[in-house]
C-alpha cells in the first residue's frame, strides 16, 4: 500500500472518544459530522482496535480499494489523530489532492468542531 496523503493534529477529546467517533460516525444526533457528498459513500469500518486504530473503507467509489488509516496516540487528556489516505496504486498529487483536503476537512474541521474546537 501506498501512502497518499496524510496529517496529523491533536482533537481535544481523549483517545476512546474519537476512536467511538470515528468507529459510529454520526450515532450521537447532536453531533453529526460525517455529511457526505454525492460523490461520496459512507465508510466500513474494516479495523477497529479500541482505542487506538481505525482503518475505513474508501469514501469514494471511483477509488475502490482505498483506505483511510487513523492512529490514535493520548496526549495528555488529548488525542494525536493522524490519518492516512493509503492506496495499492501509487496516484500523482493532483489526483489525490482533493481527497487529501476532503478527508482533513471532515476530520481536522467537522470532527474537531464537534468537540468544541
Amino acid at each position: 500500500m501506498y501512502t497518499l496523503a496524510g496529517r496529523r493534529r491533536n482533537q481535544p477529546p481523549p483517545p476512546w472518544v474519537v476512536w467511538e467517533a470515528l468507529v459510529a460516525p454520526n450515532r450521537d444526533p447532536r453531533r453529526p459530522w460525517l455529511q457526505l457528498r454525492a460523490d461520496e459513500t459512507a465508510p466500513r469500518v474494516l479495523t477497529a482496535t479500541r482505542p487506538v486504530l481505525v482503518v475505513w473503507s474508501t469514501l469514494w467509489p471511483a477509488h475502490p480499494d482505498d483506505r483511510i488509516r487513523f492512529d490514535l496516540t493520548p496526549t495528555g487528556q488529548e488525542t494525536t489523530l493522524a490519518w492516512a489516505l493509503l492506496s495499492p496504486v501509487e496516484r500523482d498529487a493532483e489526483e489525490v489532492a482533493p481527497r487529501r483536503r476532503r478527508i482533513n476537512e471532515l476530520i481536522n474541521a467537522r470532527l474537531r468542531y464537534t468537540f468544541g474546537q
